[in-house]
């Protein structure tokens, strides 16, 4: 736990995509957490695009801080193809955005984390939202972060249902074998699943909800949601597009509204029909140290609010 008024600082590590600009968003202003950086990986679009994209959410938020373009495939295998079902061609279709000025950093992704982790006082937490290769990458590259690394709070697997495939998350199995270092590295690992992500549905009352605050934060969110949710209605059937990577933030600010169980999880990286699944050993079947603190439940209510709070403050 922090001291009282001490902010948490962390390093997106990101694939925008309409949930994690909504990610974004939400760590940028919040008071209790400090945004160093941003990093793009391929994953919901091309490398191009995810940085683009990334660069446009924080033009049009005002967001001064560094946007570094990452990994652009995978450590071992060949590229997925991207989640335009979706995200769009552009991987954050919906909202126009004007010309874009900001430009990305010189430094590469991993290069960045790298650096900004050495070089910090403290510690820093991770918070990768997309594939795990910048964060994979980093760590091989210089495992000296390791012991700088506060906690990585990811975005991706699950204890039951896939949405890549049955058995695996996009995330996990855009570079299962990246995900394999992270989850084993040693330091402490928050994973929020697909178990809660899909709870945490974006209805048309709480883009309505937000739209009412009326400031350039609610009008992006608006029109990033709209979108988002009639391509999910169309492919999986749902009201409303789950908010998966900003349940990551949601958990920095307030952890009382995500509940975690502790649980060793091993990545399928040998088989076919399930490469990427994230075995989780709910009954700690298999007597292995834990590994990774899994979220099993979501104060839905608790989770909107700290939305509405964050687009408030703009």
């Amino acid at each position: 736990m922090l001291p009282a008024g001490t902010k948490r600082k962390i390093i997106m590590d990101c694939d925008p995509g309409h949930d994690d600009a909504v990610a974004i968003l939400m760590a940028a202003r919040h008071p209790s957490l400090e945004l160093l950086g941003i990093t793009t990986v391929r994953g919901n679009q091309t490398i191009e695009k995810t940085t683009r994209n990334a660069l446009h959410v924080c033009q049009w938020l005002g967001i001064e801080v560094p946007v570094c373009q990452g990994m652009s495939r995978p450590i071992v295998r060949d590229p997925p193809p991207v989640e335009d079902r979706l995200h769009g061609d552009s991987g954050l279709d919906g909202p126009e955005f004007p010309p874009l000025k900001k430009q990305a950093d010189r430094r590469h992704g991993v290069d960045f984390i790298i650096d900004t982790l050495l070089s910090a006082a403290g510690q820093i937490t991770l918070v990768p939202t997309g594939p795990l290769t910048n964060i994979a990458m980093a760590i091989r590259k210089e495992p000296a972060i390791l012991e700088k690394i506060e906690e990585i709070v990811l975005m991706g697997g699950c204890y039951q249902l896939g949405n890549v495939t049955p058995a695996a998350e996009f995330n996990i199995h855009a570079d299962a074998e990246a995900a394999h270092i992270v989850f084993t590295c040693g330091r402490p690992v928050s994973m929020m699943g697909l178990d809660i992500t899909r709870k945490a549905l974006c209805l048309p009352a709480v883009i309505e909800r937000m739209e009412k605050i009326e400031n350039r934060a609610a009008r992006l969110f608006a029109g990033m949601m709209r979108y988002f949710s009639m391509t999910q209605k169309r492919v999986f059937g749902w009201e409303g597009g789950p908010l998966h990577d900003p349940t990551c933030i949601a958990y920095l600010i307030d952890p009382s509204c995500i509940e975690q169980k502790s649980m060793y999880t091993e990545i399928d990286i040998r088989s076919e029909q399930s490469y990427g699944r994230t075995n989780c050993d709910y009954f700690s079947l298999r007597k292995e140290p834990h590994n990774s603190r899994v979220a099993v439940n979501i104060d839905v209510e608790k989770f909107w609010d700290i939305v509405e709070q964050c687009i408030g403050l703009y």
